[in-house]
């Protein structure tokens, strides 16, 4: 038998289906579909902001190639193609994509009219200055780092992020068997509400939508109602109506109205938008319509819908919203990814978690950044001990033959603690002690032990830090140290302190990037009665003996004469007629009332 064949394993062709299947879908939803409720970001995101972190892309320097940042995405954290990669990183630089871009781009990267991003050979891009702020601190240790798909590189599990992304950038995405829509917010709101739960973390929904009163798309619009809202926050699932923003012009002179939209729903092409109601007016769907045009610049969006002159401009403009794009609704789903597993979060959920990750972030870099404290005031120490013990150290290292002997000779006696005694009782005997020192070295019995790493700093002692000017700066660095020090161990051991870093640390981007809302909420429900379609006009209502009823304007009328009735219209026959009814002044159906009639018969 060959060696091929000793490897085949008989499986059951059902379990292995069904355990493929499972694991397939399993790897769609954690590692490409689904956001992170802590950083807001899908595995290609947090590759793509990484890569461009560790090429040095920065916002405050030149410009890069998109193809150069897509070569290292996909040859070192993404093996997917290069267009997945390529389009992520257009949408980041999208202002009508995201709220607030992470990507600072240059060239053409599309437009809300639906046209195609430039080749990547053709464009530029750099990371923009709020993305930063989402990998604040990385090289801290405050996330773990995993490996990359062959094992070669390592990349961040999740983002540090100082800014709630999730809610702020919002994200989409099908996975197998669900699926996520999450709107943008605004970030003076989102920051706002995550202070408020920092200081009442029993705070409800409404408690929360005082401060985060709905999504704010960053192509502006309307939202009409806010039920879909308050159930998307409370539960995770909603539905809200966006409406674009039209206003209805009236020409002095001629008197003829014209319908301005400045601003169109999110995610609605805008071209695609025109040539819809251009096919609606085309099959006389919409009437009332006799021009149409897009005088959309540099300065904004400006979509022109010239009203015939017989016709409402606000009945045309409901007819839009009812039958286009004008008006669309945005299904809230918010699904993420909470310790791995896909969670459907209200916007409670999602504010804790990243507070908590913000929790974590702050203790991990607080830990990392007293360790490293600790490093340099053990190093500084010694020098401190070398500056007030120098004649006898340069003539032990004057003595030595080598400096592996010095070394040794400056490590075998203890010595005297000098101007270090006073500053480490002040700080604590243990406040600058590293972890890893061992209790033989560092102060014992009032004088001072050097270990391996402070005798080499000793050795590697430059002249000029003899000089008296030298001697204060290192004091100085060294006390500064002693109370940095003292403040980590603080925030370490007060959990007050450690929420009050966190907010110290959210109002700062609050202030560096909080801008005002640009999406208006209304109250108004987004449905659209018949009534709003029917043009408002003095009718007659006709009834026959038969029991027919005819409904006709006023104007079908002739003009009546001093003293006369209402002239009945030519098409009806008098022997038909039994009662003719007007209403005198503008009305509705549902207004109507018999109270209000003008009738004869």
């Amino acid at each position: 038998m060959s060696d091929l064949a000793r490897e085949i394993t008989p499986v059951n062709i059902e379990e292995e289906l069904k355990s493929s299947y499972l694991d397939y879908a399993m790897s769609v939803i954690v590692g490409r579909a689904l956001p992170d409720v802590r950083d807001g970001l899908k595995p290609v995101h947090r590759r793509v902001l990484y890569a461009m972190n560790v090429l040095g892309n920065d916002w405050n320097k030149a410009y890069k190639k998109s193809a150069r940042v897509v070569g290292d995405v996909i040859g070192k954290y993404h093996p997917h193609g290069d267009s997945a990669v390529y389009d992520t990183i257009v949408r980041m630089a999208q202002p009508f994509s995201l709220r607030y871009m992470l990507v600072d781009g240059q060239g053409n990267f599309g437009s809300i009219d639906g046209d195609s991003a430039a080749a990547m050979r053709y464009t530029e891009i750099r990371l923009a200055k709020i993305a930063h702020e989402l990998m604040a601190d990385l090289e801290k240790e405050t996330v773990d780092f995993v490996d990359n798909y062959d094992g070669t590189e390592k990349i961040p599990d999740v983002m540090p992020t100082k800014i709630p992304n999730l809610l702020v950038n919002g994200s989409s995405g099908i996975a197998v068997g669900m699926a996520t829509n999450i709107p943008p917010h605004n970030l003076t709101e989102v920051i706002n509400g995550c202070l408020a739960y920092i200081d009442n973390e029993d705070i409800s929904i409404e408690g929360l939508m005082e401060h985060i009163p709905g999504p704010d798309f960053p192509t502006a619009a309307i939202i009409n109602g806010r039920r879909g809202i308050e159930e998307a926050y409370r539960t995770g699932r909603g539905k809200v109506y966006i409406r674009a923003r039209a206003e209805v012009e009236a020409d002095a002179k001629t008197g003829r109205e014209t319908i301005i939209v400045h601003e169109i729903p999110y995610q609605v092409n805008k071209a695609r938008l025109i040539e819809k109601i251009a096919e609606l007016v085309k099959d006389k769907r919409v009437e009332g319509i006799s021009a149409l045009r897009d005088e959309s610049d540099k300065d904004g969006m400006r979509i022109v819908i010239e009203v015939k002159r017989d016709a409402v401009g606000e009945v045309v403009l409901n007819n839009l919203y009812s039958q286009t794009q004008l008006q669309v609704s945005f299904g809230i789903n918010m699904v993420a990814l909470h310790h791995g597993q896909p969670k459907i979060m209200n916007l409670k959920d999602i504010i804790s978690a990243f507070v908590r990750h913000r929790r974590e972030v702050v203790t991990r870099r607080t830990i990392f950044e007293l360790r490293k404290a600790r490093d340099r005031a053990h190093i500084l120490e010694a020098l401190a001990i070398a500056l007030a013990n120098i004649d006898p150290i340069i003539e032990m290292i004057r003595r030595a033959p080598t400096p592996a002997e010095a070394k040794a000779a400056l490590i075998s006696r203890p010595w005297d603690l000098g101007n270090v005694a006073a500053m480490l009782e002040r700080a604590g005997d243990d406040a600058a002690r590293p972890e890893w020192l061992e209790p033989e070295f560092g102060v014992r019995d009032g004088q001072y032990y050097l270990t391996e790493q402070q005798a080499q700093a000793i050795l590697d002692l430059r002249l000029q830090k003899l000089t008296g000017l030298e001697h204060e700066k290192l004091l100085d660095e060294y006390k500064e140290l002693l109370e940095q020090i003292a403040e980590l161990l603080h925030i370490l051991g007060s959990a007050d302190r450690l929420m009050e870093v966190i907010r110290e640390e959210m109002e700062l981007i609050r202030e560096q990037f909080g801008d005002e809302r640009r999406t208006e909420i209304t109250a108004n429900s987004a449905d659209i009665n018949i009534e709003d379609l029917i043009s408002q006009e003095d009718v007659v209502v006709t009834l026959s003996h038969q029991g027919y009823v005819k409904y006709q304007p006023l104007t079908d009328y002739e003009a009546q004469r001093r003293g006369g009735k209402v002239n009945l219209p030519r098409v009806l026959k008098k022997k038909t007629l039994s009662i003719v009814c007007w209403w005198p002044t503008p009305m509705t159906p549902s207004s109507a009332s018999p109270a209000g009639a003008v009738c004869t018969g």
